[in-house]
């Protein structure tokens, strides 16, 4: 008697014949302009093509398909296949990119799916390329999530240029991979074809000076992009060139809700180019200019109440981190003032004012926009509105 996949996964290492005959599930293509996959849930799908191409059958992504399998039956849709490589609550093995190869062929004629998280995997440039092809042929797919994944700077070539045709995409995910100043390049003209993607993280992907320049540049006609995510680049010596064509952008567009500068060794002069632009920039409501280690913005006192100033000019911007800068006594009045005014609400920044021996002070606290930047709860909601305000300014895919 055949067994089924459940059963044969945990005992055996040589799988059973697949079954001569399997139904074709409804989603599958019946124009007739691409031949309906033989497969009946995603679970058993996945377990059949492993068997045809000799790879290894991992019990995590059977679990987690089988999940997904119940959330269709139950006529969901709009789900996330959520494979990252980071889960504590069950043994992983993270997913290579012969693996990848597979999800994207389960992937591929699949509406009820439309997101997808493979975060701290191993895919690396082989994984990139199928997720290239995917990003071609899967038209539902919304969100994709790939952080962490050793992705290098060709591996983001092929994505990027991927996206030249994509129209469906709007969250993309890249952070971590070290796709350096070449495939910043390739990202930084993709955006100025693609006009679907609304929200790109390339977070700690080694930029170069050139290639933010080249997105800030870009963004002054691009008028879809609502979040962007251009945190430690790698820049040298002690010029801001790249945080003066930040302000200039900032000056043209109209769109940007969301901008992430962290780790830009932005000083008084970079601050004052934002600033000015803030005067005149009507669609920015959060700024991240914070810092997580010593190689960060340096923003001083006259700079950071040059930010404080700019809030009472621009009605717009509402949400300010600045955690880790250098505070002085009227920096720690200014954003007190706000704060007690009601402009600079207590949930939109990572700031508290408290008061010693007559002196104003600021402490931190947890708020900000991606709480859950690094990792998502195993179980349960992420409910703190200020926390994870992102959810909020840009409700686009998942988290940025």
């Amino acid at each position: 008697m055949q067994r089924s996949p459940q059963e044969a996964r945990p005992e055996s290492r040589t799988p059973p014949s697949a079954p001569s005959t399997t139904p074709t599930p409804a989603w599958a293509a019946a124009d007739g302009s691409e031949a309906a996959e033989p497969i009946g849930g995603l679970q058993e799908y996945y377990y059949e093509l492993c068997v045809e191409k000799s790879q290894e059958i991992k019990p995590f992504i059977l679990h987690i398909l089988q999940k997904v399998d119940e959330e269709i039956e139950k006529g969901l849709a709009g789900i996330t296949l959520n494979v990252a490589g980071n889960c504590r609550l069950m043994p992983v093995e993270r997913v290579t990119g012969e693996d990848f190869w597979i999800l994207c062929r389960i992937l591929k004629n699949n509406p009820y799916i439309n997101g997808l998280d493979v975060r701290y995997n191993l895919i690396s440039d082989v994984g990139a390329s199928y997720a290239a092809e995917l990003l071609q042929k899967q038209h539902n797919l919304i969100y994709l999530n790939l952080m962490f994944n050793d992705i290098g700077p060709e591996g983001g070539e092929l994505i990027a240029k991927a996206l030249h045709k994509n129209t469906t995409l709007k969250h993309l995910r890249m952070t971590g991979n070290k796709i350096e100043n070449k495939g910043g390049m390739f990202f930084a003209a993709m955006l100025q074809i693609n006009s679907s993607l609304e929200k790109l993280d390339l977070g700690d992907c080694d930029l170069g000076m050139q290639s933010v320049i080249a997105f800030a540049t870009v963004l002054t006609q691009n008028q879809t992009i609502k979040g962007l995510n251009l945190n430690r680049p790698v820049l040298y010596g002690e010029q801001e060139e790249s945080t003066v064509h930040l302000g200039h952008m900032l000056k043209e567009n109209q769109c940007l809700v969301e901008l992430h500068l962290c780790k830009h060794d932005i000083k008084n002069c970079g601050m004052k180019q934002l600033c000015d632009a803030l005067c005149l920039n009507r669609s920015l409501r959060y700024l991240d200019v914070s810092w997580l280690s010593v190689v960060s913005n340096n923003i001083k006192g006259e700079g950071l109440v040059a930010l404080s100033q700019s809030m009472k000019t621009n009605p717009t911007l509402s949400n300010i981190y600045l955690w880790g800068n250098k505070f002085d006594e009227a920096t720690c009045v200014a954003y007190s003032d706000l704060i007690h005014m009601g402009r600079l609400k207590s949930d939109n920044t990572d700031v508290e004012p408290y008061v010693v021996d007559g002196h104003v002070y600021l402490a931190e606290v947890s708020n900000g926009l991606k709480r859950h930047y690094y990792w998502t709860p195993g179980y349960g909601e992420a409910c703190s509105l200020s926390s994870n305000a992102g959810l909020t300014l840009v409700p686009v895919g998942q988290y940025l």
